[in-house]
């Protein structure tokens, strides 16, 4: 049996297929023959599965600022199997105007590499293959410098397998308020950003329905099943981001914040004027949000909602239990 292909080398074999060609590449030409697609072509039909993978892959070139294009010409219009893909050479170039010296090109390889282990070596890998497309060697090996990074939870990677591979998973997860850890059973279908935190996006299977989890309260390793699942039709990241979008604007605090401090810049800098000097600020998770206020101390005073009022008193008084001494 083949090797697997990574999804890193997928996109970077698909890349420079859509660059390599001047009229364009048809969904058929692509799946059954660029490396990542073709090991698993079906001639004659069943490739449901792999269409769409073609189609999380193509918005995924486009995230990374790749300007794919679709090119449908006049005779088959509405025709969608006949639609061609490319990515225009002359757009994907650097500008001419902008050059690196072979010193720069060691240090950007340098930064690239500060990723090779961790969560991040898929993305370190395509870095320094731009880099070393660009045809330019450095002379300035920086001998001594080995910076290692590690982003993102550790749960991230065994769940973009996961998805990658449309396999159940199952994990931890401790609710805030909850002194259990609960186990999740979850088919997991989109790994999401926002507010800055990871979230994956998935079924639960325990309780019938969507659900997003955030990554940094799954407890303990993310165990991968042997149980597949089919995705469902829609875009499921994007459905992901709209709920935690809706649960942001509904969640409003009050603040009052102390002038010239590092809650006015941080916390008023996110929020908006409400009168009477105090300020709103929204947020997506009350546990989260009241940790970052109660780390503020007196700079914050929260007026509402009394939930947050409440959650960020009882992380004082336990501060206070902790350093605070008996009387004698």
């Amino acid at each position: 049996m083949a090797a697997a292909v990574s999804n890193e080398e997928r996109l970077f074999s698909l890349v420079l297929a859509l660059l390599a060609t001047e009229t364009g590449l048809t969904k058929a030409d692509i799946l059954s023959s660029v490396q990542g697609y073709r090991q698993r072509y079906r001639p004659g039909g069943g490739n449901a599965s792999l269409e769409r993978q073609f189609e999380r892959d193509k918005e995924d070139i486009r995230d990374l600022g790749v300007p794919l294009e679709s090119i449908e010409l006049p005779a088959d219009q509405g025709a969608v199997q006949y639609t061609r893909y490319r990515i225009p050479k002359g757009e994907y170039d650097l500008p001419a105007d902008v050059t690196f010296t072979p010193k720069e090109i060691a240090l950007l390889d340098l930064a690239a590499l500060a990723w090779r282990e961790g969560s991040l070596s898929g993305e370190s890998r395509r870095a320094l293959m731009k880099l070393r497309s660009l045809g330019i060697d450095s002379e300035e090996p920086l001998i001594g410098f080995a910076p290692r990074l590690r982003a993102r939870d550790a749960a991230f990677d065994p769940l973009r397998e996961a998805i990658e591979r449309r396999r159940v998973v199952v994990f931890g997860y401790l609710k805030p308020g909850e002194a259990k850890v609960r186990r999740r059973r979850v088919a997991p279908l989109a790994l999401v950003q926002f507010g800055g935190r990871w979230h994956v996006h998935g079924i639960d299977l325990a309780a019938k329905g969507r659900r997003t989890f955030l990554l940094s309260r799954i407890a303990g390793a993310v165990e991968e099943t042997a149980d597949g699942f089919e995705a469902p039709d829609g875009q499921p990241a994007e459905e992901a981001r709209e709920g935690l979008r809706a649960v942001f604007h509904a969640n409003r605090a009050l603040l009052e914040l102390a002038p010239d401090t590092d809650a006015a810049a941080r916390l008023g800098s996110r929020g908006a004027p409400a009168g009477d000097g105090a300020v709103a600020v929204h947020f997506s998770d009350l546990a989260l949000f009241a940790d970052e206020v109660a780390a503020f101390g007196p700079e914050v005073l929260v007026l509402e909602p009394a939930e947050l009022i409440d959650a960020v008193r009882a992380r004082l008084a336990a501060v206070a239990a902790a350093h605070g001494s008996t009387d004698g």
